[in-house]
């Protein structure tokens, strides 16, 4: 295996290379050398080129595609395809719908302005978001936890405005991260452990979280050594590159915002959600805030408000602000609090701890409440690009005055294969008990051939992982590791809404239109597995759209894995082609006569300012 030489004269290994072209002994060891931030690795790996070795190439799959029938006839070569050039450097942390430019021309009542705008055709970008220079693989977790290269996001404002309060540090080619926050002066893991005292973080019962208002999102960072995964969001605003840090880190982050529009979850998806001075105004605008945070509150799960205006009599002075703003402040929060039906359970310094109940009947006369304005109970999933609005989500029926509205959830891990109480209740339309299980079946077999395929998906290389079209979580169950995360998202045009049994299951996911760029910063995913994707946006917008996004917010050397029918794939080849990335076909598992098939694709290593010409 030889060692390439890029245009700066540093050597890297050539992980595509080795997917593509075969299953070899040395992807555990690439994966921990490939260009990741001191290069630690490269004299183990310089040795074992001079050595050589064996490399076992198992002949069950083919790496050439074998078609029968019609998709025998596809012709590939046609004509060639379509190259795409690289994008101007200045567009290296493109957002397309958080675009800084273009939000300033939206208003900034209610935060309207950092919420998503996308750009309409005749402004989309059609090259290729380059890497900045230097850019290198991420340290693997957990020291990527603590560390980030300075090169993959070298921006040192956080590091003057948060200097004080111990969010994040410059040390030469790293940012270290010391896990502190503006509420939690000893840490993450102490401040963790105050909210364990109260809240069942230990036992997996709280296994989804929610950070509104995340920063660099320390609290989900140390919230996975606890077996707790957090979906953590935070705008893109004057604090540069909160949620880019975030995904430096490998923990679970979007660009997101409570503003005019509903969250992209489901109701009752997390078991905990958490706001640590994240500057949002809950109690104004009649508490549709507190509100929406309600709807995608699990029955029995918590809500953490640390900082301002908890304790406001004794830090109104320090926080520079007039008391009977804070008093007025928190008595809407409680008043509000009350409506919704959440009792305190602890207020401590800063820190308040509300509880929500379980389910209608405990939650005596507020039905009869003049103040208590119900949403309709059939929109409590119907949220993108709606409207939030000042209403109450109705609690789902329970089977006892006592049980848990929606259904009983099993504590962590067990919750990833045991029935979603969706699914037993009839929520999700045709998706028997019977279905859920099948399809468990049928992904551990398709995750096993991945394995087989690619032995870096083990090995801690891949830490950020999407499914583009995660139907009930079955992929990101198969995954399931410390060493990784899964961003499931089920697509707005999906014929199933099935993202309420994802986190059912104790697994993350969003809402997501392929037609429009995703919320979050370029180089984010190490991993993208692509299931139907193209067939169900067959004529829906342009495959080429689709295909960009998925560049931008692929790593360098990462990763896609297609399965789709033939001739999808076959068009979805051809347009990569031109992209950079370097792709085989690969037979289902079934073997040649089966019509679905397998595209691996990896994304070249390239940067801004390389050989290549600047467009746009």
């Amino acid at each position: 295996m030889a060692l390439k030489t890029n245009a700066d004269g540093r050597t890297r290994s050539s992980v595509q290379i080795f997917i593509v072209a075969g299953l070899c002994c040395f992807f555990y060891i690439l994966g921990a050398w490939q260009r990741s931030g001191f290069g630690k690795g490269d004299s183990i790996a310089l040795e074992i080129t001079k050595n050589g070795a064996d490399c076992n190439i198992l002949p069950s799959l083919s790496f050439e595609s074998h078609h029968a029938g019609e998709a025998g006839k596809i012709d590939e070569s046609e004509s060639k395809p379509k190259v795409f050039k690289p994008c101007h450097p200045r567009y290296t942390d493109y957002t397309p719908c958080q675009d800084q430019k273009r939000a300033m021309t939206f208003p900034r009542d209610d935060m309207n302005y950092r919420e998503r705008h996308c750009p309409p055709e005749e402004e989309k970008l059609h090259c290729l978001i380059p890497a900045p220079k230097g850019y290198v693989t991420p340290f693997p977790w957990p020291k990527s936890r603590d560390y980030v290269p300075y090169a993959n996001a070298p921006y040192k404002s956080l590091t003057v405005e948060k200097a004080v309060q111990n969010w994040i540090q410059y040390e030469g080619k790293v940012f270290r991260f010391p896990g502190g926050g503006t509420q939690f002066p000893q840490g993450a893991d102490k401040y963790i452990d105050q909210l364990a005292s109260v809240i069942p973080i230990k036992n997996g019962t709280v296994r989804t979280a929610l950070d509104t208002g995340c920063g660099v999102a320390s609290w989900g960072a140390y919230l996975l050594s606890r077996n707790v995964l957090a979906m953590s969001f935070a705008p893109r605003d004057s604090h540069e590159a909160q949620v880019q840090f975030a995904l430096e880190r490998g923990v679970p982050a979007v660009i997101g915002v409570l503003g005019t529009i509903k969250l992209p979850y489901p109701s009752r998806a997390f078991d905990m959600a958490h706001c640590s001075r994240c500057l949002i105004p809950w109690g104004v605008n009649d508490g549709k805030y507190l509100m929406e945070v309600d709807r995608v509150l699990r029955p029995g799960g918590y809500w953490v408000l640390s900082g301002p205006p908890i304790n406001w009599r004794n830090n109104y002075k320090s926080w520079q602000r007039p008391r009977e703003e804070l008093e007025e402040e928190q008595r809407k929060i409680e008043e509000v609090a009350k409506l919704l039906c959440w009792e305190k359970k602890s207020e401590k310094g800063e820190t308040a701890i509300w509880q929500k109940r379980v389910n209608t009947d405990s939650c005596g006369d507020r039905q009869d409440d003049s103040h208590a304005t119900f949403c309709k109970s059939d929109e409590a999933d119907a949220v993108w690009y709606k409207k939030m609005e000042a209403c109450i989500t109705p609690y789902p029926d329970s089977n006892n005055a006592d049980g848990s509205a929606g259904g009983e959830l099993e504590p962590f891990p067990k919750r990833l294969y045991a029935v979603p109480p969706r699914i037993t209740s009839g929520s999700v339309p045709g998706v028997s008990v019977e279905a859920y299980e099948e399809d468990n079946n049928k992904w551990k077999k398709h995750v096993n051939a991945y394995r087989r395929i690619n032995k870096l998906i083990d090995s801690g290389r891949y830490r950020n992982i999407m499914d583009m079209n995660a139907g009930l979580g079955g992929f990101a169950a198969a995954l399931e590791s410390p060493k990784l995360w899964v961003m499931n998202v089920v697509p707005t045009i999906a014929e199933k809404n099935t993202l309420g049994v994802i986190y059912e299951r104790g697994l993350i996911g969003i809402y997501h239109d392929w037609c429009e760029g995703f919320s979050t910063y370029p180089r984010t995913y190490d991993l993208i597995h692509a299931h139907g994707v193209f067939s169900l946006y067959d004529g829906k917008c342009d495959w080429e759209d689709i295909l960009i996004e998925m560049d931008r917010i692929l790593r360098p050397e990462g990763a896609v894995i297609f399965r789709d029918e033939v001739d999808v794939l076959i068009k979805v080849k051809k347009i990569v082609g031109g992209m950079r990335w370097d792709t085989k076909m690969v037979d289902h598992e079934d073997g040649p006569l089966v019509p679905e098939k397998v595209l691996v694709a990896v994304k070249q290593y390239w940067v801004a300012g390389g050989n290549s010409t600047s467009t746009q």
